[in-house]
């Protein structure tokens, strides 16, 4: 029995040995954090841990990404190339032969393989689910050399790399369970003027029966049922069976009590008490596909707006159950449903603070923020649990408030915003999002020791929105798109009337420019000795352009994809991604092929910081206790600083350099 403590103590004795002689790497990713408000913050004494962080430690601008929008700038980092090599260019890309637009990190396809029995469609085959992004992860690099890591909600992982030695959780391209970004439900017994309107959310009317609503949470298509449409006379094949699709439901009831301004929820086999501006907590619900044999769950919260005059119940979008996942969002598949099963239930979703409830005036600024401490106090949670029980030697931490709420809430601080709404709390909302941050970082001092190497860092910082650019619009004015004017909707839409036999050059997306090139594009027009020319026609006339409304340039930069990348994934890539200047962005049509009569439009929009601009502009951050060695790193050079921190070596087509210097100037190399 003494032999076996004895040899009990030998192992305690050398795992604490091993644990203390490995590298530890701790970095936070702070999306949007921007170095001059951090530098305003921290002079006004509001963040007194970054500033003595920054004393001991370094501090400089990281250069961001072309475009500077997340999912590019992210994979910058994840496999330290260019969009030339890891293929993404922004949200949404265009398939050439069919020109209709795609997501660009992931996609999801059902069962390859099914079994057809009356109405039903039995799957005999998983749904399949790709990471669209190209080239390595660094952990992947890092678990081939025998490093542990551990990866919360990194951008563009989605589904997750499986690696050795991993532990992930997927983030920013993480649908809910209809496969949207994020789509929100809200039921009312008066729908809003603007419900047909509300994008990224969907609008019930219901009715108060005897003090009870009965009503559906809707769910994902059920792609396992067919019901037959009733044949018309005028079909053009009688003899072939259409089907229309049906949605996957569950029913709940709510029982109002008016007097205490409350509601009895029953959703499913759960009871609950609501009051008036209350939120539910995490609530699980069944969706039965098939009886007996398919079935998913997901998790919702509800919150009770208002009980009267008009009822209002929000509902979050579904979000793919943690504990029991209908598409991989963890690596080990199991590692989701033991961080559920240690931190109850939490937002799976790629970006779950609801900008769109706001956006679509479901939400006040106020409830928005409410909203948004919810997201943010999980994550403070996550963190914790992660600081005191996670050994990995490589641990990367993603928070998303600070860049949310700069993009909704810049508007009541910036008072030249055209739509600046005065607010004596929300005003300072984005300075409060800041301070919370630092006492992020003062949990984190507090949990690792001196020789853990921590690196905040940021994807990239922020500018106002003020005005909205339609490039299509510019286009179209300026003779390089055609339009057919009598072929236009009424309900307008994606290039609707455009004649693209005598169009030369269109745009899709926040900062993407596409030739309409012969032998690529479905309706191509430009012959490819035409091509260059062109654009240096374009790439001219659009540094060129001046608003007239305030006399300045909205374009600073232009970036020729194919002459400036490295690497030859452009199956995608725009052929100019078009910098916009401080202040301006793309319109909100102009992303989607919509056109507007003017080319400059106000932003009266709740969204109203943006960062898809010039890149030079909106750099992100890099703070850490080692000194940095470059004057301007970039995203990709930090890629490279980690992998040397274990002494591994970049791969050949990675295109940064490390940028970290040894912490103390008696070490010669990195361990």
């Amino acid at each position: 029995m003494k032999k076996r403590w004895w040899l009990l103590g030998m192992f305690v004795l050398l795992g604490l040995f091993c644990y203390g002689g490995e590298k530890r790497v701790l970095v936070l990713g702070v999306d949007g954090l921007d170095p001059n408000l951090l530098k305003q913050f921290m002079a006004e004494g509001k963040m007194p841990h970054f500033k003595d962080f920054i004393a001991q430690g370094d501090f400089r601008p990281l250069q961001t990404s072309r475009a500077p929008q997340s999912p590019i700038a992210w994979s910058n980092f994840i496999t330290g190339m260019d969009p030339g090599g890891h293929g993404i260019y922004d949200f949404i890309h265009r398939d050439p032969e069919s020109m209709m637009l795609e997501f660009s990190m992931s996609k999801v396809e059902g069962a390859a393989r099914t079994w057809e029995v009356g109405s039903w469609v039995i799957p005999l085959s998983s749904p399949e689910t790709t990471l669209l992004r190209k080239g390595k992860a660094f952990w992947e690099i890092l678990g081939e050399a025998g490093i542990s890591t551990t990866i919360f909600r990194i951008p563009v992982n989605f589904p997750p790399v499986e690696v050795p030695g991993n532990y992930s959780l997927s983030g920013m391209g993480t649908p809910d369970i209809l496969g949207t970004p994020g789509t929100f439900s809200f039921y009312t017994t008066k729908l809003p003027s603007n419900y047909r309107e509300i994008s990224g959310g969907k609008a019930y009317k219901v009715k108060i029966e005897d003090g009870r609503i009965d009503a559906k949470l809707y769910g994902p298509t059920n792609d396992y049922r067919r019901v037959a449409k009733k044949k018309s006379r005028f079909s053009k094949n009688k003899k072939k069976t259409e089907y229309k699709k049906i949605k996957c439901t569950a029913d709940f009831t709510v029982f109002v009590d008016q007097e205490a301004s409350a509601v009895r929820m029953v959703v499913g086999d759960q009871e609950f008490i609501l009051k008036e501006k209350e939120w539910s907590e995490w609530i699980p619900i069944q969706f039965e596909a098939v009886p007996w044999l398919v079935e998913f769950s997901a998790v919702c919260r509800f919150y009770l707006k208002q009980i009267g005059p008009t009822f209002q119940l929000y509902v979050s979008p579904l979000q793919i159950n943690p504990d029991d996942p209908i598409l991989p969002i963890s690596n080990p598949s199991s590692w989701s449903s033991d961080l559920c099963k240690c931190l109850g239930y939490f937002y799976t979703q790629e970006l779950p603070h609801d900008t769109k409830a706001f956006f679509c005036d479901v939400f006040t600024g106020r409830e928005f923020w409410d909203q948004s401490m919810l997201v943010f106090q999980e994550r403070c949670r996550a963190l914790q649990f992660i600081l005191e029980t996670d050994p990995s030697q490589l641990k990367f931490f993603y928070f998303g408030t600070v860049d949310q709420g700069c993009h909704m809430l810049w508007h009541f601080m910036d008072e030249q915003h055209p739509n600046y709404v005065k607010d004596d709390f929300l005003v300072n909302g984005i300075r409060n999002i800041y301070q919370k941050m630092d006492d992020v970082l003062g949990t984190v001092l507090k949990s690792i020791d001196d020789d853990t190497v921590l690196i905040i860092m940021s994807d990239h910082g922020f500018a106002p929105f003020y005005w909205g650019v339609n490039l299509n619009t510019w286009l179209a004015e300026n003779g390089y798109l055609s339009r057919n004017k009598h072929l236009v909707s009424r309900r307008g839409g994606y290039f609707s009337g455009v004649n693209w036999e005598k169009t030369k050059a269109y745009a899709v997306g926040l900062n993407g420019l596409y030739v309409n090139l012969k032998g690529r594009e479905k309706h191509g027009a430009v012959s490819q000795e035409e091509y260059n020319s062109l654009l240096d026609e374009l790439e001219r006339d659009l540094l060129a352009i001046v608003d007239p409304a305030t006399g300045r340039k909205p374009i600073s930069q232009v970036t020729r994809t194919r002459r400036d990348f490295k690497g030859t994934n452009t199956e995608h890539a725009p052929d100019i991604i078009v910098g916009y200047s401080w202040g301006y962005r793309s319109s909100w049509e102009n992303p989607l092929g919509e056109f507007t009569k003017e080319v400059f439009i106000p932003n009266m929009k709740a969204w109203s910081g943006d960062h898809c601009i010039d890149n030079s502009i909106v750099p992100g951050v890099l703070i850490t206790n080692q000194k940095i060695s470059m004057e301007t790193p970039a995203l990709y050079d930090l890629t490279v600083a980690i992998l040397d921190e274990f002494g591994v070596k970049p791969l050949e087509q990675m295109i940064g350099k490390d940028c970290l210097a040894p912490r103390n100037s008696s070490e010669t190399q990195k361990q």
